[in-house]
């Protein structure tokens, strides 16, 4: 998967240093997601008010939405240390013990992708997140023993694209499962003018509406188309984005009116080309497209079936009559 693709919802070292500037810093700049901002803001001042740690949440959704953010404006509401590691980076059950055990009084130990996160790593948490322990094996076979070690008490934030994928015993340890959605156009078109101003480019007309139609729902992205037609204005000497200066720029990343991108036309395109439109089994696509069954089912599908252009049966994937008509339109 190319790393240029303007709609990739994953981000880089480099892009995350970027992010980190326009981020919400509060709840009252929290654009969206208002059921769970308000299930967070209730949780996070009963725990003030308890004086004890928040309970754990489990954050879940596609990515691009929010949840580090989220977690990061629990970190400062609670006014405690956030700890942020990514589920497939614990290799070992030791590696997960030793942050555990540096945790302090009321911590916030976010942990992105916990669903890839190994089984046999996964176990420490359940002592630690219901009793606030870690239940240490030591020895083999007959001499084996337990070491209990308590920790201190901390708030576990969980976030995964794909909930399903996570066992019982971790799911069933959250107090709390909160479900992202895509955004609606309306917030999209506010996330895109306040993050203008941080970046001190204005916005003319409908530009501000036409970035946000073509986000995909994600935040990340219409961030990321910002900051791309912003480079192309400061290249025409303009301080204004307008929404002409918005459709040439997305003519050239090759983004449609639709958000969508040169690869997913290519899904669109393959299916239709070279399996009559479907169904397709997903291994035969994967191998046709060449590309990781993880990335097609995380990547490309959420908004592919939410908008309508991909149908997922029992026999495989099929494109829509929308589809037929929008590749008709642009041969």
């Amino acid at each position: 998967m190319s790393d240029e693709r303007v709609l990739e919802t994953s981000t880089n070292s480099e892009e995350k240093r970027q992010e980190v500037f326009l981020r919400p810093q509060n709840f009252s700049e929290y654009i969206g997601q208002r059921k769970v901002v308000q299930n967070i803001e209730v949780m996070v001042e009963s725990a003030k008010i308890r004086k004890q740690a928040m309970d754990h949440v489990l954050l879940s959704g596609p990515p691009g939405l929010g949840k580090t953010s989220l977690a990061m404006i629990i970190a400062n509401a609670l006014d405690s240390h956030l700890h942020v590691i990514s589920g497939p980076a614990i290799e070992k059950k030791g590696d997960l013990a030793a942050i555990l055990t540096n945790l302090e009084d009321g911590d916030v130990l976010f942990i992105d992708e916990i669903h890839r996160m190994n089984i046999a790593v996964e176990e420490i948490l359940y002592s630690a997140m219901e009793d606030y322990r870690l239940d240490i094996l030591i020895g083999d076979g007959a001499s084996a023993r337990t070491m209990e070690i308590a920790i201190s008490p901390f708030t576990l934030i969980g976030a995964t694209t794909r909930s399903g994928l996570l066992s019982s015993p971790l799911r069933d340890r959250f107090m709390a499962h909160l479900h992202f959605d895509f955004y609606e156009h309306q917030d999209l078109a506010t996330i895109v003018e306040n993050n203008s101003k941080k970046l001190n480019i204005g916005l003319e007309g409908e530009a501000k509406n036409h970035i946000a139609r073509c986000s995909r729902g994600t935040p990340r992205i219409a961030n990321r188309i910002l900051r791309r037609v912003r480079d192309f204005s400061i290249v025409d000497r303009k301080s204004t984005i307008c929404e002409k200066a918005v459709a040439q720029a997305l003519d050239l990343m090759e983004i449609d009116e639709f958000g969508l991108d040169r690869m997913d036309r290519k899904i669109l395109e393959v299916i239709h080309d070279y399996y009559s439109g479907g169904p397709v089994g997903i291994e035969a696509l994967c191998a046709t497209l060449s590309e990781d069954r993880s990335t097609i089912e995380d990547v490309y599908e959420p908004f592919l079936l939410k908008e309508g252009f991909l149908i997922r049966t029992p026999r495989g994937r099929e494109i829509s009559e929308k589809t037929k008509k929008h590749l008709l339109r642009n041969t």
